[in-house]
């Protein structure tokens, strides 16, 4: 009888554990946009007021395909299959969320769908009373990954006392200086943080910094030198443009040899990509 008693306990053990695995992640919850396929929890989900993400925007899954960044409030889902239910494939769960970009007048701007292929995924902007929104589906069966930007202009919270700061307690700080996709053009978004550059050094007149540029992985590195030293010029220029004398700055590009988080994921490469000011 005690035999049976824990075979019992043991059978409501697993039962239970199955169906905790079943559930979403503690506050997690599906984006407006899209409910989510049959049979699936979100087993990881992230959100963040701001942040950056490269949407690819033609059929290609080279590293080198073109693409675009995209800032905004960012959301990032992983949902996986509940235990001991049909496994869909890849190809249906693609095909789902095309039918629902369509029917919602979302623009592919790219997509590459091959059965089996991890590197398949669909790229869609969706324009809607003034709102922009970017969506990515990946599937790697039996799980399938949503990142989703709504696009808005971030907010400027660092302001020239805190950068001063920062250089003093730290040395350096690192700013989130956008430019043109492998380009060195400073995105209009980013004036604001040229100009409280530009009101650091102007207030403290004996202050002189080095600008150093930045890149993740993707590409070589030569070129990712020459970017990051293109992009930390680029700065230097904007800045002697407002009045600050060039005897005070100098400019370097380190491209993608000092990292500052893992470059296989999308956030690290994002980290990575960066302006620091450096003081001398």
């Amino acid at each position: 009888m005690k035999n049976l008693y824990l075979t019992l306990i043991l059978i409501l053990l697993a039962t239970n554990l199955a169906y905790a695995q079943d559930e979403d992640a503690e506050g997690c919850k599906d984006h407006p946009l899209f409910n989510r396929m049959p049979n699936y929890h979100i087993m990881e989900c992230q959100l963040r007021e701001f942040d950056t993400h490269n949407f690819t925007i033609e059929n290609s899954t080279e590293e080198t395909a073109k693409k675009e960044t995209v800032e905004g409030k960012y959301y990032y889902y992983s949902f996986h299959l509940n235990e001991n239910v049909q496994e869909m494939s890849d190809v249906q769960i693609f095909r789902n969320f095309d039918n629902a970009l369509k029917k919602i007048n979302a623009k592919i701007v790219g997509k590459v769908v091959v059965s089996g292929n991890s590197y398949s995924f669909i790229c869609a902007k969706i324009e809607k009373g003034g709102q922009e929104t970017w969506v990515r589906i990946e599937v790697s069966s039996p799980e399938y990954y949503l990142t989703i930007v709504e696009r808005e202009a971030m907010k400027q919270y660092i302001q020239a006392n805190e950068m001063l700061d920062a250089l003093n307690k730290d040395g350096y700080i690192a700013l989130d200086i956008l430019f043109d996709t492998g380009k060195s053009t400073i995105k209009t978004e980013s004036q604001p943080i040229i100009d409280e550059i530009f009101s650091l050094l102007n207030t403290n007149k004996e202050l002189k910094v080095s600008i150093e540029g930045h890149t993740d992985n993707v590409g070589s590195p030569e070129s990712n030198k020459k970017l990051s030293d293109d992009r930390a010029k680029s700065v230097m220029s904007a800045l002697i443009s407002k009045g600050i004398s060039k005897d005070r700055l100098s400019a370097v590009g380190w491209g993608q040899e000092k990292p500052v988080a893992d470059n296989r994921t999308e956030e690290g490469k994002a980290k990575n990509r960066r302006v620091e000011i450096v003081k001398k």
